[in-house]
Formats: structure tokens, sequence, C-alpha cells
């Protein structure tokens, strides 16, 4: 699991939430396999794409709960948005910034999925507007587990110890 759902049902209260996502690549399409599969809180999930064909092919394969959306149309994704998610590589260190207006209620929730660096331009701005955001080394961590059980034979547990060991890493670099 790439996002938290259980997290999405306890902001969602009951009702049900919009997510607007960037980026159709392959974490793109882990996300909106993940909240396109019926889930209780999910909405809808709007993708804007740099090549809208990709977005397109979402929907074609995930159906009615995705809605492709042009490029341009990174800030409209926000309107009654309750989870932003950006799946690119934009942010990333030596990658161009994920230009982004924050125009939006101050309920959103950000989740960058880059994790070199950790504190993104995009969640800057959002922790800036005092809106609640994750990074992407909560991804990192637990997309290693099931790799680390096959080579291994050992299922590790992500703890607030293992992150703050791949932080202090991070911060190295």
């Amino acid at each position: 699991m790439i996002l938290d759902t259980a997290l999405l049902e306890r902001e969602a209260a009951g009702r049900p939430v919009r997510v607007g996502m960037v980026g159709a690549g392959a974490t793109g399409r882990a996300i909106a396999l993940q909240l396109a599969t019926p889930a209780p809180g999910i909405r809808l999930v709007a993708i804007a794409n740099r090549t809208p064909e990709r977005a397109q092919a979402l929907k074609k394969k995930f159906g009615a709960r995705v809605r492709p959306a042009n490029w341009n149309e990174t800030t409209g994704l926000l309107g009654g948005a309750g989870l932003l998610v950006n799946t690119t590589t934009l942010g990333m260190v030596g990658q161009p910034q994920l230009e982004i207006n924050l125009r939006c209620p101050a309920s959103l929730v950000v989740a960058d999925l880059v994790y070199a660096p950790l504190e993104t331009g995009l969640l800057a701005a959002a922790r800036a507007r005092g809106l609640r955001a994750a990074d992407g080394l909560g991804m990192l961590l637990h997309q290693a587990v099931r790799g680390f059980e096959l080579w291994f034979g050992v299922r590790p547990v992500v703890t607030a110890e293992l992150r703050a060991l791949v932080e202090a890493d991070l911060a190295k670099k």
C-alpha cells in the first residue's frame, strides 16, 4: 500500500474525498489502482499528466472513478479536493519544482511521493499555508518491505527508528 487509506477514511469523516493527482507514470498507476479500488471515502481521482493520453489510459483501466485532466488544470484539481498527490519526479533533486497554486481548502492533505529531498517546494508551500503534508519516505520504506522479505526471508517492520535512520542517511547526501 502506497497511501494510507485508513488515514483518508478518518480524514473523510463520513464524507467522500476527492483526490487530485499529478502524474500518470508507474507510481501514478499504483496510486490510481489503490484509490480507484472501491474504498470508503474516495469519490473521485482527478489525474493531470503532461501527456494527456497517459491520464486517459488510467481512466480506461480503472473506470469512472478516474477523471483525466490537462496539465494546465493542476490548480483546478484542488477545488473541493481533500488530498493532493504528486507522483511525478518534479521537485526531486536535479528536477524542476512542481509549480502548482495551492488555492485550496484548509483541510487539504498534500502528499509528495518524492523523498530526495524530503522537503520539496510543494511540501514547503503546503506547510507555509498550514496544510498537512506527507513526504515520500514512507512510500519508499513500505515498498521495500516485500523485496527485503523475499531476499532475506525476514519481513521487516517500518518503525519510527528505521525512518529516522534513513532520514539521517538522506541528510548526509
